[in-house]
């Protein structure tokens, strides 16, 4: 059978795990080793601009793609599925399973758990954002239904999405790579000598309801009122609400600003290098559908104590310490466990580094395109 072309619809591909992981699998040499011949990907400019420039890579600019939700939701529903018979595509690979276009056959990749994961919602209360995952649910509900094969970055995540969606046709357990930078990059293990030096805790992760910074601040402060010297810098952005929650933690715990630091989003170099000079890395996450920067602190081999939910333990399996991400002593006690024991800090390094040497780009890239042409061809037979 000749090679076919494949359409990747990036138009929903906003957040940075998501942007990581289609730049990741497209860094491959020759889509013809898989079977296909070209490659399609419409996005938005920005999005583009991150893409490498090759001769199998034809890249679409849709202007609706700059504009608001709602045009970009009606450009999907409307006009991509013509697009993509337009530019002899045969198979549909939407990049983002938040969609509404209904071309034939289409594979779909999950990257959201919030509305799957028990007990997340609730945690955004009653605003907008609640409402806009609820939403968001219902539309990944009937892609699922909709498409002949379904992608999922971990074990957990599949199970989770069919307790809630139903039996799906075809899926594949696919997990994240981990960008060169941070193999490239070891941490230094140099403990502080004496109490005068703080231990040092990073946790990267966008500032939001499930992801728990504020616990982590109190865990923190409670860790320094038994007399540990140690401090906190968070990294990245995040939501209004859940910002103003972590103010007002961060006004109540450390009010002069004396152990927390925060930073908002910085480059890969940046995080590899606080990765390489932290004591300690927490990930607090209640909810995941695998956990890059989890990823990326085992490929550096900082020691990691890490939330119990979700996704989590299947990547980071007994490469760390872990705890309850909703209460602040479980957070604690994890950190405290690391702090007052070398061994465990020297053991944990060594098995997450060397469970990170699993997770790779190059796997991940030649395992989606096999399954997207091996899926195609199977449509092929049904028909």
């Amino acid at each position: 059978m000749k090679p076919i072309k494949v359409a990747v619809d990036a138009s929903r591909v906003r957040s940075g795990g998501g942007i990581a992981h289609l730049v990741g699998i497209l860094d491959i040499s020759d889509p013809r080793q898989f079977g296909i011949a070209e490659i399609h990907v419409w996005a938005y400019q920005a999005l583009l601009d991150k893409l490498p420039d090759c001769a199998w890579l034809i890249k679409h600019h849709p202007r609706d793609l700059e504009r608001s939700l709602f045009r970009q939701l009606y450009w999907q529903g409307t006009k991509l599925a013509k697009d993509i018979q337009a530019a002899g595509c045969d198979i549909l690979f939407s990049a983002d399973v938040s969609t509404v276009c209904r071309f034939k056959p289409m594979i779909v990749l999950n990257q959201n758990m919030l509305a799957y994961d028990d007990g997340v919602l609730p945690l955004f209360g009653w605003g907008k954002d609640r409402i806009q995952q609820t939403l968001m649910f219902y539309v990944q509900r009937q892609a699922f239904r909709f498409a002949e094969a379904s992608i999922f970055l971990t074990q957990h995540a599949a199970k989770q999405v069919q307790k809630k969606v139903g039996a799906l046709r075809q899926t594949a357990c696919i997990s994240h790579g981990a960008a060169q930078i941070f193999k490239d990059t070891t941490a230094k293990h140099q403990w502080p000598s004496d109490h005068g030096t703080p231990i040092k805790c990073l946790y990267v992760s966008p500032i939001l309801e499930y992801k728990h910074q504020g616990e982590v601040v109190r865990a923190i402060k409670m860790l320094r009122d038994q007399g540990h010297n140690i401090t906190l810098t968070l990294v990245g952005g995040g939501g209004a609400r859940a910002k103003r929650l972590l103010a007002e933690q961060l006004q109540d715990s450390d009010s002069n600003k004396q152990f927390v630091e925060i930073i908002e989003f910085i480059p890969n170099e940046q995080i590899a290098k606080l990765a390489s000079q932290a004591d300690l890395f927490v990930f607090a996450s209640s909810c995941e559908t695998f956990g890059i920067a989890l990823l990326e602190a085992m490929t550096v081999g900082v020691p990691i104590a890490c939330s119990n939910r979700s996704s989590m333990p299947e990547t980071l399996r007994d490469g760390g310490e872990y705890f309850d991400p909703q209460e602040p002593r479980s957070i604690a006690g994890a950190l405290e466990r690391l702090i007052e024991s070398p061994s465990k800090r020297r053991y944990y390094s060594q098995r997450a580094k060397e469970l990170a040497g699993g997770y790779s780009w190059h796997r991940c890239a030649a395992e989606t395109w096999q399954f997207i042409s091996r899926s195609y061809r199977q449509t092929r037979v049904l028909d």
